[in-house]
């Protein structure tokens, strides 16, 4: 009998991370929950069938080598690797700090590089291998007072193809998923409030906010055979914000009916 395949889940201790680990873990993935905070990784490791907590800071070379490298040798190379992990420090971008933003910078996409990159070189070596990170619709349309996060977030998307044909030719595929507007995770004071949870929800066109499952979903089938072919893909997983900017304009209603048209 086969061992069971690895995945490892950055950012694993809560939100979009810890749905991600729970679900690769109900699909026969043999889980590591990488996280920064220590105690939150080992709280979701220890609720799953042979979970393994793995303490690191995305952005620490070192750290991330070190936890790669324990996970390997008790469960293999990991056949699955989700660069979840991220931060966001909101605020104008006419005030934001330096600081804030290179924190921001660090621990989005030059995390996603150490984590992606370790990963990418072991799963090469080893023939086969699926590397997802996340983005956001804020990589693609931009908000305002998100800082550096929607640029690091689109940053993330053009990483994600050069990683693919760099890494393509060895067997390894990177994809990655940008969700929409996600009630859990990071968001989860937005939608504390009912007024702003009910306004946003009735622009979203399949009318609801989206779940932290429906982006575990999008990220297992990214990570598994059945998405075999596809590779350097950005797939936005919003219910169709992004696409509805025009829907949501005011128009007469008199241009809304087939009709004669000008010229």
């Amino acid at each position: 009998m086969s061992a069971p395949p690895g995945a490892i889940i950055t950012g694993g201790g809560r939100g979009i991370g810890e749905a991600i680990c729970r679900m690769a873990a109900d699909r026969g993935f043999r889980v590591g929950v990488l996280d920064v905070d220590g105690d939150a990784a080992a709280a979701v490791a220890a609720s799953l069938d042979g979970g393994m907590a793995l303490t690191a800071a995305v952005n620490d070379e070192g750290a991330v080598t070190d936890a790669l490298d324990r996970f390997t040798a008790r469960a293999g190379v990991p056949a699955l690797v989700v660069n979840n992990a991220g931060i966001v420090r909101f605020g104008p971008l006419a005030d934001l700090s330096v600081e804030d933003w290179r924190a921001t910078v660090d621990v989005n996409l030059t995390g996603t590089f150490v984590v992606g990159r370790a990963a990418a070189v072991r799963m090469a070596a080893a023939g086969s291998g699926a590397i997802v990170n996340l983005t956001s619709i804020n990589g693609v349309s931009p908000g305002p007072y998100a800082g550096a996060y929607g640029s690091t977030k689109a940053a993330i998307a053009l990483l994600t193809a050069q990683m693919a044909i760099e890494f393509g030719p060895a067997g390894v595929r990177v994809n990655a998923v940008a969700p929409g507007l996600i009630d859990g995770g990071m968001s989860e004071p937005i939608y504390a409030d009912a007024e702003v949870r009910a306004a946003r929800a009735a622009k979203v066109p399949l009318g609801r906010l989206g779940t932290v499952e429906d982006i575990a979903r999008v990220v297992l089938w990214l990570g598994s055979d059945e998405a075999a072919y596809v590779t350097g893909q950005n797939l936005i997983a919003d219910g169709g914000v992004v696409m509805s900017m025009i829907a949501n304009l005011p128009r007469p209603r008199s241009v809304d009916s087939v009709g004669p048209g000008d010229g």
